[in-house]
């Protein structure tokens, strides 16, 4: 995914709808009537949420006869992980050397060879 891909995927889940949709997929496929079904809003309010993170590569439809469930894109999500993983894993790098800092810091001084 490039970084316009990424833009659009973190601009879709910027909204809170569009999170709750993602976590309602996380347990299977839906259509636009079953996702609606727990939220205030009208049911085109909620096709165009999805439209949006159809978009944005985060979901996709099928046909199942009449039906046209939406499914979550799980390599879409793992780009989203991977991409913040690798943000995480430095930050960690960076604390583990300054952890490392202060323990040599805090460590009392090495006796010389041959002092009491």
């Amino acid at each position: 995914m490039d970084d316009n891909g990424l833009d659009r995927a973190f601009l879709a889940l910027a909204d809170p709808v569009r999170r709750a949709l993602v976590a309602r997929l996380s347990r299977g496929p839906l259509t636009v009537n079953e996702l609606a079904e727990p939220f205030a809003i009208t049911k085109q309010a909620v096709s165009r949420h999805i439209q949006v993170l159809e978009q944005a590569g985060l979901i996709t439809r099928s046909r199942d006869g009449q039906r046209r469930p939406c499914h979550l894109d799980p390599a879409a999500l793992e780009t989203l992980t991977s991409w913040i993983d690798g943000y995480r894993l430095a930050a960690e790098r960076r604390f583990r050397a300054l952890d490392g800092i202060v323990a040599d810091r805090a460590a009392p001084p090495s006796r010389k060879a041959g002092t009491p």
